[in-house]
């Protein structure tokens, strides 16, 4: 996430706010004040896909990180993660002191409002019956004949603690020393019969576990918040509580919510499953070839084959309707322009498309970086680059950030349109397919960083409590 400098004025009205007159008695510090005093804001999270966890490059991601980051960036202090193991640790430790508050994914319940304070949501979610492929799938809660498993002082436990009052003869195990994705990933190996997880816990794991299946919603959406304890002080959340808004209108919130969760949509199991045997049997001929080429361009070689995969599934025999052709289905022109010669040969086609990638890349202002470099890089390689400087100039005509992926992309589907591509340079283009090509490739690129370096968000380790401190701040 692009690092924000902290805004003065903001901090100096947080910092105004409770004070009082200079002439009146001292005042304690409220918990803002602390805060800003120690340079320091402790946030409680858990280690998983739909929080926090070590991306491909190394660094911190998911998406309760980043909008963490982002709070203590606009404050203008250091982000220090407190990492409990699962959601009943961070519940304790939130009760405990351990820190401001828990941006963990938390599903705003009754039974939590008791003692916590929400945020206003910024995301809504379904509590959804998970099975296997395979296994017989319930059509509602009274047929379940296999055994039910959550998790302890989870929104799902507390969600069949209602529930049961209409099916009397539910049964379930809560687990206290589990998470989520153990849960998912047991009935994938065929340990657990049926869960019941968040529909944004299931989206996650579906494209690393192709037959995990929704027999059905156990609830309608639920809101989801950042969780404060309950107190007199409410000035780090009523803080919080502004920062979402300014999030929300200035569009970074839905940014960064189709940054984490924009490739888990349009989940194709038929596609899964051959695109995995493919992994198995097509991609070790190229590996070498992709790891080598993407070195020599500063890139991430399963960003390259993704690409590949995309343009040709890798074959190198792929030829298109249009003529490209080649396992990264370059252009004539492009070939010539980058010295290709022979584009069917897989590996000067490989070479060819990585530096193709590489001057795309480069093309792309410097002020733009971050995924969104990327994917407008990608769209670029699909659509052409004029294309979509016209697509970034319709985003700018209409009030969108032309540096910005998920403004162009809305956008991209226009120059398909007379009413819309007779008023750009370089008129007609199917812009709705780079949208979609785009998005094919985060899916590829996700499941191949998992499989090749099992990057899935990592176990917590064995002791209840981590702490973490967010580098480069």
């Amino acid at each position: 996430m692009q690092k924000l400098t902290p805004d003065r004025n903001i901090v100096a009205g947080l910092l105004m706010l409770p004070l009082v007159a200079a002439c009146g008695p001292t005042q304690p510090q409220t918990e803002l004040q602390k805060v800003l005093a120690s340079g320091e804001l402790r946030v409680l999270t858990r280690n998983a896909a739909t929080t926090y966890y070590e991306g491909p490059d190394g660094e911190p991601t998911g998406l309760e990180y980043e909008l963490a980051k982002g709070f203590a960036d606009e404050l203008g202090v250091k982000l220090k993660l407190v990492v409990a193991p699962n959601v009943g640790k961070v519940l304790l430790h939130l009760a405990e002191g351990k820190a401001e508050f828990a941006a963990a994914s938390l599903t705003v319940t009754k039974e939590r409002q008791r003692w916590l304070r929400f945020t206003p949501p910024y995301r809504q979610v379904k509590q959804q019956l998970v099975y296997r492929l395979g296994t017989p799938k319930p059509g509602t809660l009274d047929d379940i004949e296999g055994h039910l498993e959550v998790l302890a002082n989870s929104a799902q436990a507390h969600c069949l603690e209602n529930l049961k009052q209409d099916h009397p003869d539910l049964r379930w195990t809560e687990k206290v020393n589990a998470d989520s994705e153990a849960l998912l990933t047991g009935v994938w190996e065929k340990h657990i019969d049926y869960p019941v997880a968040t529909s944004s816990e299931v989206a996650l794991s579906r494209r690393f576990y192709p037959e995990l299946r929704v027999a059905f919603d156990v609830t309608d959406t639920q809101p989801v918040g950042w969780a404060f304890p309950k107190s007199d002080d409410k000035s780090v959340y009523d803080a919080a509580v502004a920062y979402f808004e300014r999030l929300r209108s200035s569009g970074k919130l839905a940014r960064l919510i189709e940054r984490n969760y924009g490739n888990t949509q349009d989940f194709d199991y038929v596609g899964n499953q051959i695109y995995r045997r493919h992994i198995q049997q097509r991609l070790p001929k190229y590996q070498a070839a992709f790891k080598h080429e993407a070195a020599d361009n500063d890139l991430d070689w399963r960003l390259v084959a993704a690409v590949a995969y995309q343009e040709s599934h890798w074959n190198p025999r792929a030829v298109s309707p249009t003529g490209v052709r080649g396992i990264m289905m370059l252009t004539q022109a492009t070939a010539r322009h980058l010295g290709i010669k022979r584009r069917a040969d897989p590996m000067q086609s490989i070479k060819g498309g990585a530096q193709y990638l590489r001057r795309l890349m480069d093309k792309i202002p410097d002020r733009i970086q971050g995924p969104d470099r990327v994917w407008l890089a990608l769209a670029a390689y699909n659509i052409g680059f004029m294309h979509l400087e016209d697509a970034r100039i319709l985003t700018q005509e209409q009030g969108g950030n032309p540096d910005r992926w998920l403004d162009v992309k809305e956008r991209l589907p226009l120059l398909r349109h007379k009413a819309w591509y007779r008023k750009t340079e370089h008129g007609y283009a199917r812009g709705d397919e780079a949208a979609k090509y785009v998005q094919n490739i985060r899916k590829y690129y996700d499941v191949l960083v998992w499989l090749t370096d099992h990057r899935r968000p990592p176990t917590p380790k064995p002791r209840d409590l981590m702490i973490a401190s967010s580098p480069g701040i």
